[in-house]
């Protein structure tokens, strides 16, 4: 375990900080030996409303534990949301839009997802002169159960606050650190659901347009739609 980690961690442990990365037995005297990393969803809101600084914060200390490379300035650049259910712990997404080139069609973003976190159900379409998104993942760090269409084998349960637990697509790929899985076909519906360490996607696509994002869920798709223009 590096030393930034390991302190981190002995912080963490020691009550120094709000967001709770440990279990039970896991710190001793030398720090943490194994751990999980674990937040509390009351810890992102006050009086009721999503706090987005507390989310980079969980951002941050997920790309820390996973010895994820912090870049100078990343912070700023992180997006992060809980498409106005209350239960980012459950149903959210935080990532970093590193290109996004409308003109040659290409795009590269890390997606970041707590604990047993939830992307939701959506689809793209073409909107403001940009074809549909196709895309693909590769899992950086932890797991990621990535669901799209196909023969139903899925292993994970749907949060209730998302669509009342339903989702439409229910083929699996639990994909591991170095798995690269890709969208089936243009205008496929997906999701995908963190393991219990969380995890960090890289995400390649043709181009990404906000206005062309659907979501099964109809208040995460008026809550995300309600600022596009």
């Amino acid at each position: 375990m590096n030393l930034k980690l390991n302190q981190t961690l002995r912080a963490v442990c020691a009550g120094m900080m709000l967001l709770a990365v440990a279990m039970p037995g896991a710190c001793d005297a030398q720090g943490a030996k194994k751990v999980k990393i674990k937040f509390d969803n009351n810890f992102f809101y006050k009086d009721g409303k999503f706090d987005e600084e507390k989310g980079k914060d969980a951002v941050m200390a997920l790309m820390k534990y996973h010895g994820y490379p912090v870049y100078p300035g990343i912070r700023e650049k992180i997006w992060v949301s809980d498409y106005g259910l209350g239960h980012f712990t459950e149903v959210g997404l935080a990532a970093v839009m590193w290109n996004n080139n409308e003109k040659d069609r290409y795009m590269l973003m890390d997606i970041y997802l707590m604990p047993n976190q939830m992307l939701p159900e959506h689809w793209h379409q073409a909107a403001k002169e940009n074809p549909s998104k196709l895309e693909g993942w590769l899992v950086r760090y932890g797991l990621s159960h990535i669901v799209g269409e196909g023969e139903p084998n899925l292993t994970v349960k749907v949060p209730t606050i998302h669509n009342g637990g339903k989702v439409t697509v229910e083929h699996e790929v639990a994909a591991k650190p170095g798995d690269f899985v890709p969208l089936n076909r243009e205008g496929a519906h997906h999701w995908q659901m963190a393991g219990p360490e969380g995890a960090i996607i890289t995400e390649v696509a043709n181009v990404h347009t906000n206005a062309g994002v659907r979501h099964l869920d109809k208040a995460m798709n008026d809550f995300f739609l309600k600022d596009v223009k």
